[in-house]
């Protein structure tokens, strides 16, 4: 691991460092929050289509509330960069656009292995290099993000004590935020599905999801079907429908300090 910044930061440290990672055989950035009291308690947040670890480490707030509490939080990059990386001229597919799962199709197999990374190659340097706690571990994201907070929780039980989500793609086979490019990515889009997996068993940690009702992507999210799977299946959740607020980050930021606290509650 390599140091690229580190700024001071609510009396903690704002750090950005870069890594090689077996998954995606690429050099990965990520950032890292540290409080100025470290609990040992980990929130890994990610981010979603077209951006990078940068965007929530600068635009989301978090640090402020995390700071309050001795969270971490860990920005992943969503995808692998670089050359000899595939991409693709469209915003939600390619390089920016990884969708939190292991590529086995076509030429994104290579490299496209973000399910390892996120659950492996990047915890494993996260743990190795700061004094944190494995055991209490929470993921949040955003939109794309969400999907993969959400997913990665119902595929990996026991890893993380909470989950949360800012206006996730909640089913993503009946979208077309997400069914062409896990098709593409993996062959079909069920398997990655937190609709589905929810369905055919899948068990939530603690959840708590936020949604605008002006999202102007509102109809690609399926919030609606994965409320209907919390209620089918009787799992216990928090949804939220804020009103008038969109799919920014502004609404982001606004709702940052609920989904903190949250987490701090159940990783304490």
């Amino acid at each position: 691991m390599k140091t690229l910044s580190e700024n001071r930061c609510f009396g903690g440290t704002q750090g950005v460092y870069a890594h090689a990672s077996d998954g995606t055989g690429t050099e990965m950035t990520f950032g890292l929050f540290l409080p100025p009291a470290p609990t040992g308690a980990v929130l890994w947040y990610l981010s979603g289509l077209t951006c990078t670890h940068e965007n929530a480490m600068t635009k989301a707030g978090l640090q402020a509330w995390a700071a309050d509490t001795g969270i971490a939080i860990v920005f992943p990059d969503t995808s692998p960069r670089g050359e000899g990386v595939p991409d693709e001229e469209a915003y939600d597919m390619g390089q920016g656009a990884g969708f939190y799962v292991d590529a086995t199709e076509g030429v994104w197999a290579r490299h496209f292995q973000m399910e390892r990374y996120i659950t492996r190659d990047l915890p494993e340097v996260v743990f190795s290099a700061f004094d944190l706690d494995a055991d209490r571990q929470g993921i949040t994201g955003h939109s794309m993000g969400g999907h993969g907070a959400l997913t990665l929780a119902l595929k990996h039980p026991g890893t993380y004590r909470s989950v949360s989500a800012f206006a996730p793609i909640c089913n993503p086979s009946a979208s077309d935020w997400g069914t062409p490019q896990l098709t593409a990515y993996t062959g079909g889009a069920e398997a990655h599905d937190a609709t589905r997996l929810l369905s055919v068993g899948g068990k939530l940690p603690p959840c708590l999801i936020d949604t605008g009702t002006s999202d102007q992507f509102y109809d690609k999210l399926g919030t609606e079907a994965f409320v209907a799977a919390l209620a089918q299946t009787r799992t216990e959740a928090s949804v939220n429908l804020r009103k008038g607020y969109d799919h920014s980050y502004f609404f982001v930021s606004t709702f940052a300090p609920d989904h903190v606290a949250f987490h701090a509650e159940h990783l304490a």
